[in-house]
Order: C-alpha cells, then sequence, then structure tokens
C-alpha cells in the first residue's frame, strides 16, 4: 500500500453501532483509511449505505465534517444504430447463468437491453450502473447459478442516476467489495461462465488492444480490462470480449488498424484477446494464426477500409495476396 498522511473520505452517517459505510466507492477507500496516518470522514446524509466488505467504525477517524450534498449522476445518452447491432452480437455470446462484467456507455447498456429472455444472469463488475439495476428490475439478472457469492450483484462502485443511489440503499442484493478482491483475476475465476464485456480505442490486425492511448495522448485509465479479461478466460466456460464501434471520428477513421499508432499503449496483448466484436461480426482470435487473426479482423471492419486494411495485411507479411474488396480468401 502506498504511504499516505491524511486520508479524506465521504461516508454514510454511522448506524447505531457506530459504523459508516463508505456508500458508493469501494475501490480504493478502505485501503486508504487503513494506511493513512490520520483518517478524516466527510459524512454525506446523501451517501447511500451499502452492503458488503464497506463497513468502518467511527473510532478510525480522526475528525467528522458533516455535509448534505448530492452525489454525482453520470446522464445517460441513448444509443444509436450502431451500438445496438454491437449489443446483439455480444448478447449471441451470453447465455443463461452467465456472470457479467461490463463497463461504462453506450454499448454495455446495448447490451444489455438484448438480453430479455436470458435467465438467471449474474453480474460480478466494476461498476454497479442503472442498467444492471434495470436488468434487476426486468427478472433477467438474479444471480442464482452464480458459483461465487450467488444471489449477489458484486462491484466495487455505484455511478448512474439518483434513482440508482436510492435502489443500492441498504438492499441486500449487493455485495460492495473493494477492488483488490474485485478485480483480483483469481477471484473473478471463480465465477463460472464469466462473460467480460470491455472496449477499445483500436485494435490492430494482430489482436492487440489500445484502450487507453490516441498516440502518445492518454485518453484514459485502463481500469480493471486485463484483469477480467484474464480472470473471464480462466473462468470455466468464460468468455472475454472487445467490443467497438468499427469506425470512429463520424466514420472517418476505421477503429480495426494495422498497427497501433506510435506510442499507443497495449493494455490487452494479442495473447488474452479471444472475441473482438464490431456492428459488423464477431471476430473469434483466440488459438488463431496470425493470417487467421487478419482475415477475421478485416470482416468485421467497416466494408469502406477492408481493402485498405488488406493492402495494410499484404505488406506486413500477414496474407498472402491483397483481396480486393475483402472477400474470402
Amino acid at each position: 500500500m502506498l504511504p499516505l498522511d491524511y486520508a479524506l473520505v465521504q461516508v454514510s452517517p454511522p448506524d447505531e453501532f457506530g459504523f459508516v459505510s463508505l456508500g458508493v466507492e469501494v475501490i480504493a477507500t478502505k485501503a486508504a483509511i487503513e494506511t493513512a496516518r490520520r483518517s478524516i470522514a466527510l459524512v454525506n446524509r446523501r451517501m447511500p449505505r451499502t452492503l458488503g466488505d464497506t463497513f468502518v467504525h467511527i473510532s478510525k477517524f480522526a475528525a467528522f465534517v458533516e455535509a448534505d450534498f448530492s452525489l454525482p449522476v453520470l446522464p445517460r445518452e441513448p444509443y444509436g444504430e450502431v451500438e445496438a447491432r454491437i449489443g446483439q452480437y455480444v448478447a449471441d455470446l451470453i447465455d443463461d447463468g452467465t456472470t457479467l462484467q461490463l463497463g461504462i456507455g453506450a454499448i454495455p447498456d446495448a447490451v444489455l437491453a438484448h438480453l430479455t429472455g436470458r435467465q438467471d444472469l449474474g453480474v460480478h463488475t466494476e461498476m454497479v450502473s442503472d442498467g444492471v439495476m434495470e436488468a434487476l428490475e426486468r427478472g433477467v439478472v438474479t444471480g442464482q447459478r452464480k458459483t461465487l457469492l450467488p444471489g449477489k450483484v458484486v462491484g466495487t462502485f455505484v455511478l448512474g442516476s439518483e434513482r440508482l443511489y436510492r435502489f443500492v440503499h441498504n438492499n441486500p442484493l449487493f455485495e460492495m467489495r473493494p477492488a483488490d478482491w474485485v478485480n483480483d483475476p483469481f477471484v473473478i475465476a471463480r465465477n463460472e461462465r464469466m462473460v467480460a464485456i470491455n472496449s477499445a480505442l483500436e485494435v490492430d490486425l494482430t489482436g492487440q488492444v489500445c484502450a487507453d492511448s490516441i498516440g502518445t495522448r492518454i485518453y484514459s485509465g485502463f481500469g480493471g480490462q486485463l484483469d477480467f479479461i484474464r480472470g473471464a478466460a480462466a473462468s470455466p466456460g468464460g468468455r472475454p470480449i472487445i467490443a467497438l464501434p468499427s469506425t470512429g471520428k463520424g466514420g472517418s477513421v476505421s477503429r480495426i488498424v494495422p498497427l497501433l499508432r506510435p506510442g499507443a499503449g497495449v493494455v490487452t496483448t494479442r495473447a488474452d484477446v479471444h472475441y473482438v466484436v464490431t456492428e459488423y461480426g464477431v471476430a473469434e482470435l483466440f488459438g488463431r494464426s496470425l493470417r487467421e487473426r487478419a482475415q477475421a479482423l478485416i470482416q468485421i471492419a467497416h466494408p469502406r477500409f477492408r481493402e485498405e486494411l488488406s493492402r495494410a495485411a499484404f505488406e506486413r507479411g500477414l496474407l498472402p495476396r491483397v483481396y480486393p474488396g475483402f472477400g474470402p480468401p
């Protein structure tokens, strides 16, 4: 653990036994409290009391500051046709009894929307979102077939609407725990039929995934992507999935690329990637040769870029010749 002098943490009001809940963010807050020389509690009356490994006794704090303000909310934007088609392809890879990890944004929402009719899905994820709440309300997520903490939605932070924050308050369906447990690939793999759904900025023709940078410019952190990709790969019946639109910048650039941009970070290696999904289909890469990977990825690229990608693959020695329009070799 990193040494800290002070930790200022936001918590719920204490219960009758003197325990506060860490509420919507359990990622690293408990570790900060345990490490810091002194901890100060910002007691927010609007912080939900989440259950799990979220409780800290008031004796652990040197001082308390009372507050009463709304938590940040994450506005939801409706997903479009591209995300809907990706959501359908991903949903086709999800069987009854699967345990899911989903990230943030339109694609996870589209996946959840296309799971109507599935039975007894579970959730073991970093982020608990409005989409997870709605899947619980629809009866799609029950967790009854989970092999780790059955019946529980496992997460490490909650981010969404005020309705979501009310929904998780004192709700025993939710088991919130720190990231060093939730994101541990060995823990993740204890969920049989674990499906991890993550996104990317670019995927090159060998299957390398960049999810955190645009060239040398850092775009975001890579979060728990690799933890969940590897955990799902080790899970009996598990499926790690990278899902992304085929193009970016309004359709002007392909996100399936011959080479990652100079300076781009490889968040998930080609050895870890199993499935890549765009609105044009599913490329199953695990166990494939470099030639087979290039063929599969070009087939799910936007049609406008396929011949260009085919030419680049030929120049790299990944394909024996250029395939105009890229039909099956």
